[in-house]
């Protein structure tokens, strides 16, 4: 039956697949709602524009929020409470990549609140919604009021054999080398996102402008929808009053910030810059309700003096050439009961790195839309307290913005962990961010790769990372190596590189213009890739090689092989063996049903008599092998003596004496210590045992089974 509503609906091809973007019969309150598809994946956006906007503020209050729902995937969420919660890591990094590609789109002084929100309502097992989100938060904005300079569309992009895929699959995924999100406007890229397994940069480039072939289509059916359902758009009006104090703040401040910029020490300038607007505010007469409005424009103008000096002079704030990098110090293995540490320091930034080894158990437990339940065995965690930038307020719980730069950062170092069969620990690495002016996140990079080093996890690589910055006018561009704090905010572009000496690992782009060309992407990576090198070769020389060996206060890690037919031997009925060995060495011990044997004690005393107990578990017993065994029971015509864990053997009367005895109880009993001899095997594998021709000299193969006081008969 006809219902009457109109539903509006575009249409392209992504990697052979329908992808599609449709509005009309749902959230209708919302200014935009769409429902964005690729196979069986299925994305709802909303885009609520506030009328009005907020006074007091120079940024877009833009806030996203991205959420996967359970029932997208056919499951109930985990835990007491049966509903989803607070939004776990992966749906913070997911907010993050659809914010930063629309952020920059909208005009100069817009300040209402634009609310995203954005829902994973089907997965299948092959197309990540990540992407598609972010085609529907500038779809659903496109034909919203809000002043959107979009459309945007981004696409992830994988290299499989050499051959570059768009929006592959989860099983194409697993086969690359390559996992990166572009995000763009028709006319350039504004956002670049993801990891590599050491590829070059010239290959990192064709990848990105690959997939902004295909972010062109994205884009020309968001265009499509908008002309039939898109509404009449919010005009941002100018401020009279600040438009008359641009010319006279601007010659007032300009020869003052120019001799700022002179001062090396942030906290120094940044005290400078301050007093300087605060003369300002006094000469200028400025009335006290325009205070905070003035403060935004000091803010604007203190960057376009500082864009003009680098445009004219090619010199920056701290008086360094663009392609300079700071002065770096660092420092391995200072922290005397860590696993592993080192501190990094670059100019007025500095990371405290800390790497911690584990054993099994102590894997962080992730679900994942396309994987469900996984076990996350190499961990980064980044921390950025509020005194790194001398802010006098207590620390908080981990901010987005941390989350997103540790993540950045493990990525960076994941293709150089080895594997679990290589190295069987669980690993933590700690970023503790001391002080920052720019660029910390790529301090971690450096650090986190030092600290390993000096835990002794055998890397084969060292990882380091760098920041870069740009100055774009009309005319020319200047890319800067190694940005301040202060570059960051000010300038266009922060783009983060992180790699070996062999090729990127992992990649970040965030731009505040409306996008970037080849030709500057390419300069971009050529540059980052140099200072990568000076960078590298610096680390190499504090610590050329991993440590030989794990830190004395590491967790010892025994690995062995065994017959996959004795793994239940060590079990044991209903555990008993497994608890037997944990209880008595304090050891844990992880069995793999191919027959891996792995133990983790905290000495290596315990380790090695973990090993002891285990192997005399699985110890063969053949005919001729000399056992200490304790009698476990006693009949006239024999004793039974267990010769291992759980072996027993049969010490028949006759193989008693060479006297004839009428009962073996006569001379033997419960709980003695015999030293027997095998002198026979049946064919159900149980042996029969002999006190016959055995000597006080005979050395039993499971002696160590006994303490050295056990009386023997």
């Amino acid at each position: 039956m006809d219902s009457g509503i109109a539903v509006e609906k575009v249409e392209t091809t992504i990697n052979g697949i329908p992808f599609s973007i449709e509005t009309g019969y749902f959230a209708k309150q919302a200014s935009g709602a769409v429902l964005v598809k690729q196979g069986d994946t299925v994305v709802f956006v909303a885009a609520v524009v506030s009328p009005e906007a907020q006074e007091d503020i120079d940024f877009l209050p833009l806030t996203v929020e991205y959420r996967e729902k359970t029932y997208a995937y056919g499951k109930i969420p985990g835990g007491f409470v049966k509903r989803e919660g607070k939004p776990n890591e992966r749906e913070i990094l997911v907010s993050r990549l659809i914010d930063r590609p629309i952020r920059p789109l909208f005009p100069k002084g817009f300040h209402n609140d634009v609310i995203i929100t954005a829902m994973t309502l089907s997965a299948d097992d092959k197309y990540d919604p990540d992407v598609l989100a972010i085609v529907g938060a500038s779809a659903a904005l496109s034909i919203s009021e809000a002043p959107f300079e979009g459309p945007v569309a981004g696409v992830r992009v994988a290299r499989v054999d050499g051959k570059f895929i768009v929006n592959p699959t989860y099983e194409e995924r697993d086969k690359s080398d390559m996992d990166i999100v572009v995000a763009g406007s028709k006319e350039a890229v504004v956002m670049v996102e993801g990891g590599a397994e050491e590829v070059p940069e010239e290959d990192i480039l064709e990848a990105i402008m690959f997939g902004h072939e295909y972010i062109k289509k994205l884009i020309e059916i968001q265009e499509d929808l908008a002309k039939k359902v898109g509404k009449e758009k919010i005009k941002v009006e100018k401020d009279e009053y600040l438009e008359s104090l641009r010319p006279k703040l601007l010659e007032f401040i300009k020869d003052k910030v120019i001799k700022a910029f002179e001062i090396q020490n942030k906290k120094e300038r940044n005290q400078a810059i301050d007093k300087i607007f605060e003369e300002a505010v006094e000469a200028l007469e400025i009335p006290e309700e325009y205070l905070t409005k003035a403060g935004f424009l000091y803010k604007e103008l203190v960057s376009e003096i500082m864009r003009e000096k680098v445009f004219k002079e090619r010199v920056r704030i701290d008086g360094r050439k663009p392609d300079e990098i700071r002065p770096i110090w660092m420092k391995v293995g200072f922290l005397p009961r860590t696993h592993g540490s080192a501190i990094f320091t670059r100019g007025q930034t500095q990371a405290l790195g800390i790497v911690t080894l584990g054993a099994p158990g102590e894997e962080q437990i992730e679900e994942s839309i396309d994987e469900g339940e996984e076990k996350k065995r190499f961990m980064l965690h980044y921390n950025f307290p509020p005194f790194s930038v001398g802010e006098a307020r207590p620390p908080r719980a981990p901010s987005r913005r941390e989350i997103g730069h540790g993540n950045l950062a493990e990525r960076a170092l994941e293709p150089l962990i080895p594997s679990e069969e290589d190295f069987p620990y669980v690993i933590r690495v700690v970023s503790e961010i001391l002080e920052s002016n720019g660029s910390t996140s790529m301090a971690t990079v450096c650090v986190g790769s030092l600290a390993l080093f000096d835990a002794g996890v055998p890397m084969p690589k060292h990882v380091a990372g760098i920041a870069m910055g740009l100055l774009k006018d009309e005319d020319d561009y200047v890319i800067l190596t190694d940005i301040l704090g202060d570059e960051d905010h000010l300038g266009d572009m922060d783009f983060k590189v992180a790699g070996t000496r062999d090729g990127v690992t992992s990649i970040q782009m965030d731009i505040k213009i409306k996008g970037l060309t080849r030709e500057i992407l390419q300069d971009a990576l050529r540059q980052a890739k140099d200072a990568r090198m000076k960078i590298l070769d610096m680390m190499y020389e504090i610590i050329p090689q991993p440590r030989p060996e794990v830190s004395p206060y590491a967790p010892k890690v025994v690995q062995f092989e065994v017959n996959p037919e004795k793994i239940p031997i060590i079990i044991g009925p209903s555990g008993k063996n497994i608890k037997k060995i944990i209880d008595e060495t304090g050891v844990k011990v992880d069995l793999d049903p191919e027959g891996i044997v792995r133990v983790y004690a905290v000495d290596k005393a315990s380790a090695d008599k973990a090993v002891q107990m285990i192997n005399e578990l699985i110890m063969d017993i053949e005919e001729g092998d000399i056992f200490l065994g304790k009698v476990t029971r006693v009949e006239d015509y024999g004793a039974f003596v267990e010769l291992l864990p759980g072996r027993l053997s049969l010490l028949h009367v006759s193989q008693i004496s060479d006297q004839r005895l009428k009962s073996a109880k006569d001379v033997i009993n419960v709980g003695d210590i015999l030293k027997v001899r095998v002198i026979d095997i049946d064919d159900l594998g149980r042996p029969k045992v002999s006190l016959k021709g055995v000597s006080e000299s005979d050395i039993a193969k499971n002696q160590s089974m006994f303490d050295k006081d056990e009386d023997i008969t």
